[in-house]
C-alpha cells in the first residue's frame, strides 16, 4: 500500500495533510508517531530484502561496465586518430566550404540589392520620366507623373536618402509646373490678343457664307427652310474636347492659316485657335487644388482685355477697314469666350459671359453713335450697316441678345437719310444747274420712247404729230423723277436684314422720300427760282415742269407700293408730300415770274423821259413804252404752255404794276410842275397800255377786265384833259358817279403841280384875263378838294 501512495506522490501529500490535521485535531499524536516509526522498520526490511535480490546483477553491471572503458578508450583514439586525418584532409574542403559561404553571403547581398533596385529603379524611372517631361513642357502629364511618384512609388522606398531628397523637391517641381503652365496661358492669352481680328473675320465670313447660303434657300419653292441654329454654328468648334484631359500636348496657342480664296471654303475658327493651354492651366491648377485662383486670374485678364478690344481707335469713322477691324476683334473675343464656356466646366459660367456682353453691346453701341456721326457718306453708312447687321446675326448665332444694335441701326437709319438727302442735294442741284429749261426735243420713234420710259407721260395730240416734236417738259423732269427713284431705292437698301415688317419698310421709306420732297428738292426748286439772273422762260419752263412732276406723283406711289407690298389704303400709311412740294415750288416760281416781270417794267419807266413842261401835244406814245409793251406781248406769247390762270394772273400783275408805276410817275415828288401838253402825252402812254389790254395778250380774260388795271388812270387823266371837275364835285360819293376811282388827295396833288405851271406859263401872257380865270378856277377846285378830303377824314 505504501508503495502505491509512493508511487503517487501527490496523493500520498494530501492524504498525509489529512491525516497530519486529523492526529493534530485529536488526541492520538503518539501513538501515531509510534505506529509511523514501526512503519518505516518494516519499509526499510522490505528495501533491504530487495537490494540483497539483485546485488549480482549490480556487480554485472560493475564488471561489463569496466570493459567497456577500455573499449571507449581505443574507440576515443582510434576517433580521434581519425579526426586528425579528417581535419588533414578536410582543410582544404573546409577552406573551399568557408569561400562558399562568402559566396552565397554574397549572393543573398547581391539578391536583396537587386530587389531593393527594383523597388527603386521605378522611382528612377519615374523621376527620369518627370524631368523629361518637364523639358518637353508636358506640364500635365509631368504632374500626373509627379502625383503617381509621390503617392505609389516613394512610398515602398522612403527610407532611402535619395527619396528623401526627391520628397523634398516634389514642392518645388508643383511650383514650378504651376509656374510654366501660367507662363504658357500669359503666352496664349497675349497671342489670342493679338489674333482675336482674325478668329472674327473667319466667324463673319462662316456667317456670311450662312446668311448666303439662306438666302438661296429662301428663293427656292422649298418649305421647311430654318435659319442656322445654335448648335450648327458649333461647326466651328467641331473637334472633340474632353473637359478631364488636355487637348494637346502642344502649346501652339494661335496657329497660323494662310488666307484662302473666296470660293474656297474657309477654315474654322478651330483651326485658328489651340486651346490646349487653357485645358493644360486649368487642370493644373485644378489637380493642384488651385482651380478657384486660375478662374479669378483668367476672368480678369480676359475683362483687360475686353476693355481694350472695346476701345475704338480714333480714325475708325474713315474707312470701312476701320469699323471691320474693330467688330473682328469683338467677335473675336467672343467666340473664344463662348467656345471656352461649352468646352470646360465652370472656368466661365453664363452669368459672366453675360456681365462681358453688356458692358461691350453698351460701349459699342456708344463707340458706333460717336464714329458713325461723322460719316458723310452715305455709301459707307449703307456698308457699315451691312457690317453691323453681319456682326449682330453673328453673334446672335452664338446665343447673344442683339436687339438693342438693331435698335440703334435704327438710329442710323435717320442718319443714313440725312446723309442721302446731302447727296441728293447735290445731284438735284448739277440736275437742275445744267438743264437747259428748253422742252425737250425728238427726232425720232426711238427717242422718244426713250424719253416716255424715263417718266410716265401720255399725250395723244403730241403722239399725233410728226416728228421733229417737243415734249412740253424740259430734261430736269425725267432725270428728277429717276433721281427719286433712285433715292427710294438707296432708302429700301438699307431697310434690308433689318428684321422690319413690310409697313415698318414701307412707312420708312415713304417718310423719307417726303423729306427729300419737301425739304431737298424744294430748297434746290427754291434756290434756282431765287437765281439773279433766272429768266422769264426759265421761271415759265420750272412752272410746266412741276406741274408734269406733280402729275407723276401718284407713279412714285405705285412705285413704292410695288416694292413695299403695302397697299396705300393701308391705315396709317403715310402719304407723299410731293404734290404740295411741287404746287409750292411753282408757286415759287409764278411769284418770281410777277416779281421779274415787274422789275423788267420798271427797268423800262426807268427809261421814261417825260417833258413836263412842254407845251406841244404829242401824237404817238413814247418809245420807251412801245418797247415795254412789245416785251410785254413777246414775254405772254411764252406763257402758252403755262396753266390759263398763271398766265392771266401774270398778265393782270403785270398791268396792274404798270399802272401803279406810271400813277407814281406823275405823282412823284420831283414832278413839281407839269403842263396839259404833258398830261397830253402821258394820256397817249396810258391809251397805248389800255390797247395792249384790250388785244387780249392771254386768253381767257372776260371783256374789258384786263382794262381795269388802267381805270384809276384813265379816269383821273379824262377829269384833267376834260377839266370836268363840275361833275366830279358835283357826283363825288355816289356809287356810280363818273369818275369813282379817282381819289381827292390824288387830284389835288395833280392840280397843284398844274397851278404852279399856270402861274409861270408864257403862254398866257396875252390873255391876262383868261389866266386870271383859270387860276381862279384852279383855286376853287382845290378849295373844293381840299373840303372834300377834310370832309372824308372827319
Amino acid at each position: 500500500m505504501l508503495s502505491k501512495y509512493l508511487l503517487n506522490e501527490p496523493m500520498l501529500e494530501k492524504c498525509l495533510t489529512h491525516l497530519e490535521w486529523s492526529v493534530y485535531d485529536g488526541e492520538e499524536h503518539g501513538r501515531f508517531m509510534e505506529k509511523l516509526e514501526t512503519r518505516i522498520r518494516n519499509h526499510d526490511r522490505e528495501i533491504e530484502k530487495m537490494c540483497n535480490f539483485h546485488y549480482q546483477g549490480f556487480v554485472d553491471s560493475i564488471t561489463e561496465l569496466l570493459k567497456v572503458r577500455g573499449e571507449a578508450q581505443k574507440l576515443k583514439n582510434q576517433v580521434t586518430d581519425t579526426n586528425r586525418k579528417l581535419q588533414h584532409e578536410g582543410k582544404e574542403l573546409v577552406i573551399a566550404m568557408e569561400e562558399l559561404k562568402q559566396c552565397r553571403l554574397q549572393q543573398r547581398n547581391i539578391s536583396a540589392t537587386v530587389d531593393k533596385l527594383m523597388l527603386c529603379l521605378p522611382v528612377l524611372e519615374m523621376y527620369s520620366k518627370l524631368r523629361d517631361q518637364m523639358k518637353t513642357k508636358r506640364h500635365y502629364p509631368a504632374l500626373k507623373t509627379l502625383e503617381h511618384l509621390e503617392h505609389t512609388y516613394l512610398p515602398q522606398v522612403s527610407h532611402y536618402r535619395f527619396c528623401k531628397v526627391m520628397v523634398d523637391n516634389i514642392p518645388k517641381l508643383r511650383e514650378e509646373i504651376k509656374d510654366v503652365s501660367m507662363s504658357d496661358l500669359k503666352d496664349f492669352l497675349e497671342s489670342i490678343r493679338k489674333h482675336s481680328d482674325k478668329i472674327g473675320e473667319t466667324a463673319m465670313k462662316q456667317a456670311q457664307q450662312q446668311r448666303n447660303l439662306d438666302n438661296i434657300v429662301l428663293q427656292q419653292p422649298r418649305i421647311g427652310s430654318k435659319r442656322k441654329s445654335k448648335k450648327d454654328a458649333y461647326t466651328i468648334f467641331d473637334t472633340e474636347i474632353e473637359s478631364t484631359s488636355p487637348k494637346s500636348e502642344q502649346d501652339s496657342g494661335i496657329l497660323d492659316v494662310e488666307d484662302e480664296e473666296d470660293d474656297e471654303e474657309v477654315p474654322g475658327a478651330q483651326d485658328l485657335v489651340d486651346f490646349s493651354p487653357v485645358y493644360r492651366c486649368l487642370h493644373i491648377y485644378s489637380v493642384l487644388g488651385a482651380r478657384e485662383t486660375f478662374e479669378n486670374y483668367y476672368r480678369k485678364q480676359r475683362r483687360k482685355q475686353a476693355r481694350l478690344v472695346l476701345q475704338p481707335p480714333s480714325n475708325m469713322h474713315e474707312t470701312l477697314d476701320g469699323y471691320r477691324k474693330y467688330f473682328n476683334q469683338i467677335v473675336g473675343f467672343f467666340v473664344v469666350e463662348d467656345h471656352i464656356l461649352h468646352t470646360t466646366q465652370g472656368l466661365v459660367n453664363r452669368a459672366y459671359i453675360d456681365e462681358l456682353w453688356e458692358m461691350a453691346l453698351s460701349k459699342t453701341i456708344a463707340a458706333l453713335r460717336t464714329h458713325s456721326s461723322y460719316c458723310s457718306d452715305p455709301n459707307l453708312v449703307l456698308d457699315l450697316k451691312n457690317l453691323i447687321v453681319l456682326f449682330a446675326d453673328t453673334l446672335q448665332v452664338y446665343g447673344f441678345p442683339v436687339n438693342q444694335l438693331f435698335d440703334m441701326l435704327l438710329e442710323i437709319r435717320d442718319q443714313y437719310s440725312e446723309t442721302l438727302l446731302k447727296k441728293w442735294a447735290g445731284i438735284f442741284r448739277n440736275i437742275l444747274d445744267s438743264d437747259n429749261y428748253s422742252p425737250i426735243p425728238v427726232t425720232s420713234e426711238e427717242m422718244y420712247k426713250k424719253v416716255v420710259g424715263q417718266f410716265p407721260f401720255q399725250d395723244i395730240e403730241l403722239e399725233k404729230q410728226p416728228f421733229p416734236k417737243k415734249f412740253p417738259f424740259s430734261e430736269f423732269v425725267p432725270k428728277v423723277y429717276n433721281q427719286i427713284k433712285e433715292f427710294i431705292y438707296a432708302c429700301l437698301k438699307f431697310s434690308e436684314d433689318l428684321h422690319l415688317s413690310s409697313t415698318e419698310v414701307d412707312d420708312m421709306i415713304r417718310k423719307s422720300t417726303n423729306l427729300l420732297l419737301t425739304r431737298t428738292l424744294s430748297n434746290s426748286l427754291q434756290n434756282v427760282i431765287k437765281r439773279k439772273n433766272i429768266g422769264l422762260t426759265e421761271l415759265v419752263q420750272i412752272i410746266i415742269n412741276t406741274t408734269h412732276l406733280e402729275k407723276s406723283c401718284k407713279y412714285l406711289e405705285e412705285f413704292i407700293t410695288n416694292i413695299t407690298n403695302v397697299l396705300p389704303e393701308t391705315v396709317h400709311t403715310t402719304k407723299l408730300y410731293g404734290t404740295t412740294t411741287f404746287k409750292d415750288a411753282r408757286h415759287a416760281a409764278e411769284e418770281e415770274i410777277y416779281t421779274n416781270l415787274n422789275q423788267k417794267i420798271d427797268q423800262f419807266l426807268q427809261l421814261a423821259d417825260y417833258d413836263w413842261m412842254t407845251g406841244d401835244l404829242g401824237n404817238k406814245a413814247s418809245d420807251y413804252l412801245v418797247d415795254l409793251i412789245a416785251f410785254l406781248r413777246s414775254t405772254f406769247a411764252v406763257f402758252t404752255h403755262l396753266p390759263g390762270k398763271v398766265a392771266q394772273t401774270a398778265c393782270m400783275s403785270a398791268c396792274k404794276h404798270l399802272a401803279t408805276s406810271l400813277m407814281q410817275l406823275l405823282l412823284e415828288a420831283e414832278v413839281r410842275q407839269l403842263t396839259l401838253g404833258a398830261l397830253q402825252q402821258f394820256n397817249l402812254d396810258v391809251r397805248e397800255c389800255e390797247q395792249f389790254a384790250r388785244s387780249g395778250p392771254v386768253p381767257g380774260f372776260q371783256e374789258d377786265t384786263l382794262q381795269l388795271a388802267f381805270i384809276d388812270l384813265r379816269q383821273l387823266l379824262d377829269l384833267f384833259i376834260q377839266w370836268d371837275w363840275s361833275t366830279y364835285l358835283a357826283d363825288y360819293g355816289q356809287p356810280n358817279c363818273k369818275y369813282l376811282r379817282v381819289n381827292p388827295v390824288t387830284a389835288l396833288t395833280l392840280l397843284e403841280k398844274m397851278k404852279d405851271t399856270s402861274r409861270k406859263n408864257n403862254m398866257f401872257a396875252q390873255f391876262r384875263k383868261n389866266e386870271r380865270d383859270k387860276q381862279k378856277l384852279i383855286d376853287t377846285v382845290a378849295k373844293q378838294l381840299r373840303g372834300l378830303i377834310s370832309s372824308h377824314h372827319s
